[in-house]
């Protein structure tokens, strides 16, 4: 028994040093996860000086909104999900609060769009979720499908802003200017993928893990597009479309919907038309990072 208990150890000091290890990485994750979730707050700033809302869209919020709250469930439904749950609770306090700001300052129609899509996400959707896997699964096959669920939805919401990031990498590449391309937010991004994806790894939760890839791929190709222009001094007006106006939601994983944003900083003498979300034709706005 002596000698079971001397080749136990190791293998005990192993697990332990693992799961510290995990729990490192998930109060990390929790920490830069919590900054990203800060990224709306200027824009937000904009709208309460402004009392508009202007070109802003609400759907980054609402689905940002939708995917704290299935994670959250996640995070009560899998043993020891205390870190996935901290931080999508956080996220659903501030998207709720986001949203009720955005609908604060909104006008009449843009009111009326984004109550259709909270009900139609974050009650529908939701509700529907929650009510099918309690009502017809149970234990841990309710665990595994809420967790399909989960990275299937991290997926689609990785590729439902493909068409914008792809635009964007190919202004970089035929401008030769990464004014477009704020490195900070490209680098904290792939920073919280890279987190949670080791976290998901340590843990052995592949939910976590997987989805964190695209997120990883997505942000080293930024970065390496920023080391090859950074030293590029040209200066290029932003084309006027509907980039300009979209914010596009990343989720890292199961920390939550975590945003990057084309939100225009600095457009004090653009015109914004709030109902057709264009700007006028007889100004321009001057590029900045935050609007990329």
């Amino acid at each position: 028994s002596e000698n079971q208990e001397l080749s136990l150890s190791p293998r005990m000091a192993s697990l332990i040093s693992i799961a510290h290890l995990a729990f490192a990485f998930g109060i990390l994750g929790n920490i830069v996860s919590f900054l990203v979730y800060l990224a709306p707050l200027p824009t937000f700033y904009r709208i309460y000086k402004k009392k508009s809302t202007e070109g802003f869209q609400s759907i980054p919020y609402a689905v940002a909104l939708f995917s704290s709250m299935l994670l959250l469930y996640y995070g009560f439904l899998k043993p020891n999900g205390l870190m996935l749950i901290t931080i999508n609770s956080i996220g659903s306090v501030m998207e709720t609060i986001y949203l009720i700001f955005f609908l604060t300052f909104a006008t009449k129609e843009a009111k009326e769009y984004t109550t259709k899509v909270v009900i139609l996400f974050n009650i529908g959707a939701y509700g529907g979720i929650v009510f099918s896997t309690f009502a017809f699964v149970s234990g841990h096959p309710r665990l595994t499908l809420v967790g399909w669920i989960c990275a299937v939805f991290s997926v689609c919401v990785f590729a439902a802003p493909l068409s914008i990031m792809v635009h964007k990498l190919r202004q970089v590449i035929r401008t030769k200017s990464v004014e477009f391309m704020p490195f900070s937010l490209s680098f904290f991004l792939t920073l919280c993928a890279i987190i949670w994806f080791f976290y998901g790894f340590l843990i052995k939760d592949y939910y976590i893990a997987m989805p964190n890839i695209l997120g990883f791929a997505f942000g080293i190709a930024q970065m390496l597009l920023y080391s090859i222009y950074k030293s590029n001094k040209n200066q290029v007006l932003p084309e006027v479309d509907k980039f300009q106006d979209l914010t596009s939601v990343i989720v890292i994983g199961l920390s939550g919907a975590l945003e990057s944003s084309t939100e225009p900083d600095k457009v004090e003498d653009a015109a914004v038309d709030e109902e057709d979300g264009g700007m006028a034709p007889n100004k321009t706005s001057e590029p900045t990072g935050a609007n990329v």
